[in-house]
């Protein structure tokens, strides 16, 4: 498995929908979580995108320095740039990076929000507009390689003599990743991209878009991964961990949870409307699937669903979603830098996971903890077996 965490750029909180507990966005709290990330041994970081977050681009180019070995996820967005400005930001990034810059493509659910920044297309159009975009970047990074232009006339987009100077450090380009539930989405995806992702829905409903993707894919005499995006609540036991579940919700009322699915509803988003329709906007049937909740979704966007569970319990339900093709999850939970060691701590050990050597920061082969008695090293923990 490749696991990835995620950098709040929208904010960081203990309770979901108030102010209370909350973390505002600054660039020591993401730098924080990045190298916690990066130490604690997970594959890559999201960052988002969106009029509700930092800029993705800018942040994550603040934390390469930051950081050693992490991976960048970061959002992109057709329709926002020309692709020829977006392949040379790609390839600087990669270079400036040494080859870790990893692109999340976002063709934009939220009509407002696409009006607001001058882009008046329907759904299909968008998906029209990111498939032409994606050709044309994908063309002029593999280019820069061999030196060669690329000349392009679509029904949106139109480029002659394309080219950028610097090679990314990945050839051809740094691997493209994308979520999309719709028929234009799928489309898309088995065409163009090399990770599809899937919000976290029950497994029955991934298992449905995977054979989906891998179908319309096959037929483009293509392969695609597959990846997921969800929280994750995990404690020591079973218990604690439906309890913070609970406790991450405790201060939210029921006119902020009817405000944020309002704004939900007007989205023509496909995937979310397949996560709103998990729990309604109601707070009686959260536990959706087997450790599957959905309470972040009453208020927040997108990935709405989270794991909880102590970690053999974790554990399992991933295996669950690997067995079906999953190679590739993107955690996050509340508050961020803390479940980032929790998560490490209590999962890693019970996943299948190549072991990271030389992690920044760590001498691996001990001691661990503090030492006992000022001379005794600590006993190792046992690993506890996966649940069913």
């Amino acid at each position: 498995m490749d696991v990835f965490w995620f950098i709040p750029t929208h904010g960081d909180s203990r309770y979901l929908g108030t102010a209370e507990g909350a973390r505002a966005v600054s660039h020591d709290y993401m730098k924080q979580v990045a190298v916690a990330a990066d130490t604690l041994g997970y594959d890559g970081v999201l960052l988002p995108t969106g009029r509700s977050c930092e800029d993705a681009w800018v942040a994550a180019s603040s934390l390469i320095d930051a950081t050693r070995r992490l991976k960048f996820l970061v959002a992109l967005r057709p329709g926002l740039m020309p692709p020829t400005l977006a392949a040379r930001m790609a390839a600087t990034f990669d270079r400036l990076s040494n080859g870790r810059l990893l692109i999340n493509v976002v063709t934009g659910g939220d009509p407002s929000e696409q009006e607001s920044d001058g882009i008046f297309g329907s759904h299909a159009e968008r998906y029209e507009i990111s498939d032409e975009f994606l050709k044309i970047w994908r063309s002029v990074l593999t280019k820069t390689h061999t030196g060669g232009t690329t000349d392009f006339e679509g029904k949106h987009l139109r480029v002659k003599g394309a080219k950028a100077l610097y090679p990314p450090v990945q050839n051809p380009h740094p691997p493209l990743y994308f979520g999309g539930s719709s028929d234009d989405g799928i489309a898309l995806a088995a065409e163009q991209v090399d990770v599809y992702l899937t919000w976290g829905e029950p497994p029955a409903a991934v298992a449905e878009k995977i054979a989906r993707v891998r179908e319309r894919a096959a037929k483009a005499g293509r392969t695609v991964r597959f990846g997921i995006r969800l929280q994750v609540i995990v404690r020591e036991t079973n218990e604690a961990a439906w309890r913070a579940a609970d406790e991450l919700i405790s201060r939210l009322d029921d006119e902020t949870i009817a405000k944020a699915q309002a704004n939900f509803a007007r989205m023509d988003s496909e995937g979310q409307r397949r996560m709103s329709a998990l729990h309604g906007g109601k707070r009686d049937k959260l536990e959706v699937s087997p450790n599957l909740w959905a309470g972040v979704g009453l208020v927040r966007g997108g990935a709405g669903t989270a794991l909880v569970g102590d970690g053999p319990t974790v554990a399992a339900r991933m295996q669950e979603y690997a067995d079906l093709g999953i190679d590739t999850f993107i955690m996050s939970g509340y508050p961020h830098l803390e479940e980032a060691y929790r998560f490490a701590e209590l999962v890693f050990p019970l996943l299948p996971r190549a072991q990271r050597k030389d992690l920044p920061g760590h001498n691996l082969t001990g001691p661990f903890g503090e030492i006992v008695g000022n001379t005794e090293i600590p006993n190792a923990a046992p690993v506890r077996v996966s649940a069913s």
